[in-house]
């Protein structure tokens, strides 16, 4: 059998003068040309890695966002259901000791009500964190597997989210009442600890914007994780020419 390799961007005229020169058929000729023909269409340029990975966050972002915001959108997936905050369990345990079981689920309810409030207009902020991802990281991305473009975006604008989230997380605890339902709990700790002479006085009261913009956007990255492993792993999920042709070199 002929092998022709390194023949990029031969022309037709070449591969017909060495025809006659060499013992390859014409039929193994046309063969390597038409993979030579393939290799060049499906190489792809930086910037339509960038254009393909850019795509993919934004659809992540958008299905992640709708996903999260609507009602038990946090509260109802345990994958990303806020919890109490870990420096006041005390506070739980104390309201739980005393009867307040209900009083303390209303108020996880409503902390995650919170984050499901906020992640409503969470989209357009996504959307212009994207624009930050550069032409250098590009394929890196592409080939750094499962997640890859979702740490790059976490890590690239963490800070950035959460100083124009935090705005939003804090109109959604206004919404929602969030800290009618947290200021009874932490009174009657306080209360109980105060009669208890060998009890710890320490104060505890979380700030629980800081808490809810955290937890929510971990949520969100985590969704958006999920959903950029989707259009990697499954053809179905890249419904856009340039998806397909970008993961399909992956």
């Amino acid at each position: 059998m002929c092998y022709i390799s390194g023949m990029k961007r031969l022309t037709y005229i070449f591969l017909v003068a060495i025809l006659g020169l060499s013992s390859c058929t014409s039929q193994e000729i046309l063969g390597a040309l038409e993979s030579i023909n393939s290799e060049e269409n499906n190489s792809l340029s930086n910037a339509e890695v960038i254009s393909g990975l850019k795509e993919a966050l934004t659809i992540g972002a958008q299905n992640s966002t709708k996903l999260t915001s609507k009602l038990d959108g946090f509260y109802k997936n345990p994958q990303i259901a806020i919890p109490f905050p870990e420096e006041a369990i005390k506070v739980k345990n104390t309201a739980i000791d005393l009867g307040l079981e209900n009083q303390v689920n209303t108020f996880e309810m409503t902390l995650n009500r919170a984050a499901e409030e906020a992640t409503k207009e969470a989209t357009s902020i996504f959307v212009n964190a994207i624009t930050t991802m550069s032409l250098e990281d590009g394929f890196k991305i592409l080939k750094g597997g499962k997640g890859a473009a979702t740490e790059y975006l976490k890590e690239s604008t963490r800070a950035q989210l959460v100083q124009k989230f935090s705005p939003k997380v804090q109109t959604a605890i206004d919404a929602v009442e969030l800290t009618k339902y947290w200021e009874p709990l932490i009174s009657k700790y306080n209360s109980v600890n105060t009669l208890n002479p060998f009890g710890n006085q320490e104060e505890i009261d979380p700030d629980l914007n800081a808490y809810v913009t955290d937890r929510a956007i971990d949520g969100l990255f985590i969704m958006v994780e999920k959903e950029e492993n989707k259009i990697r792993e499954n053809p179905a999920a890249r419904v856009t020419d340039l998806l397909k042709k970008v993961f399909e070199q992956q």
